[in-house]
């Protein structure tokens, strides 16, 4: 909180927000990645971002992530690791992108708000045409999708284990 001084002097508290926090999900489903198409505003409609939004007041950010997957894809995640590095935005706010998953193998999201939902593996990443806050983070991206296709140490149903 700041004092301004209004007409005659009088002192007026106003109150400076903090930088905002917007969260990210890189929901990932057998080795490939969930990215949305924007339908609005028209200066950024038909370039791909990660589903997410805005942290609202005293929120934490993956209670966020699973918020705006609920709103945005119609459907739950259950919200694991960050995801490359903290995305400076515009007027002070920052981006934070999480890993997720679907928990229900027979979740189907949807473009709620969105033009369109497209899943895509790594190497389709890097052609996607990006918002750019969210391609900075495609090398992490890549990784993870990465990651998340190789199967576990001794098979596909753990046989060999010790």
């Amino acid at each position: 909180m700041s004092a301004e001084h209004g007409p005659g002097g009088a002192a007026k508290a106003t109150f400076t927000a903090p930088p905002g926090v917007v969260v990210g999900a890189a929901v990932v489903r057998e080795g490939a990645l969930l990215v949305q198409q924007r339908a609005f505003p028209a200066e950024v409609a038909g370039l791909w971002e990660l589903p997410g939004g805005g942290v609202e007041a005293g929120e934490p950010d993956t209670e966020a992530v699973r918020r705006e997957c609920r709103e945005e894809l119609g459907v739950d995640v259950v919200v694991g690791e960050r995801v490359g590095p903290e995305v400076p935005l515009p007027h002070g706010r920052v981006l934070r992108v999480f890993a997720a998953t679907m928990p229900h193998a027979d979740a189907r999201p949807r473009a709620v708000e969105h033009r369109a939902l497209r899943w895509v593996s790594g190497p389709e990443l890097a052609e996607l045409d990006w918002l750019p806050a969210d391609r900075a983070l495609v090398p992490a991206l890549s990784a993870l999708v990465t990651a998340s296709a190789v199967p576990p140490p001794g098979g596909p149903d753990g046989v060999g284990l010790p």
